[in-house]
């Protein structure tokens, strides 16, 4: 291993509540915490990593990411994958690959939230979920469902999305 790399090398736990978080606009309602990315983690490898918590009821709307490749591991509750339009179901324990530019979304079918863990690679999609959420702080109440920012498409296509569902965009009703 060359100097360099040895040197930049180091090892790091993040603590759940030291991590940005943020709450989602609808249709996933929930939030998120964006735990690690090579940014933090000084690696060498570009990834983001996080956890994804969709309120009872709610869902991931279908997109793709034309350059990144994505796992989610489900933590706790249960719903749907939706994968190339194939719904699959998911539980805790479940772990799904997404590669490149395949369409997914979830949806939460149980009465508790649905919650995974989900790493994307390259990174970028904490970037995706500060600018349409709001600052989620431990302790801090759920706020009352709100919309996504009007230049969310524009927001998707500077940060890691190829394709997104138009059925569910601003003034369409449920939106993400």
């Amino acid at each position: 291993m060359s100097g360099d790399r040895q040197t930049a090398s180091r090892a790091l736990v993040v603590h759940a509540e030291d991590a940005p978080s943020f709450w989602q606009p609808v249709p996933a309602n929930g939030f998120v915490q964006c735990l690690m990315d090579d940014s933090i983690a000084g690696s060498v490898a570009r990834f983001a990593m996080g956890r994804q918590t969709v309120a009872p009821g709610c869902f991931v709307r279908q997109h793709t990411h034309d350059r990144h490749e994505e796992v989610i591991h489900v933590v706790s509750g249960y719903g749907a994958a939706l994968l190339d339009g194939v719904e699959h179901p998911i539980r805790a324990g479940s772990t799904v690959f997404i590669g490149l530019d395949r369409k997914h979304g979830f949806i939460c079918k149980s009465e508790e939230p649905l919650t995974f863990a989900w790493l994307l690679m390259p990174g970028g999609l904490q970037d995706f979920f500060a600018a349409i959420g709001r600052p989620r702080f431990p302790g801090q109440p759920a706020p009352q469902p709100f919309a996504r920012p009007a230049d969310a498409g524009a927001i998707e296509k500077q940060t890691v999305f190829g394709w997104s569902d138009p059925a569910f965009g601003p003034g369409k009703g449920d939106n993400q």
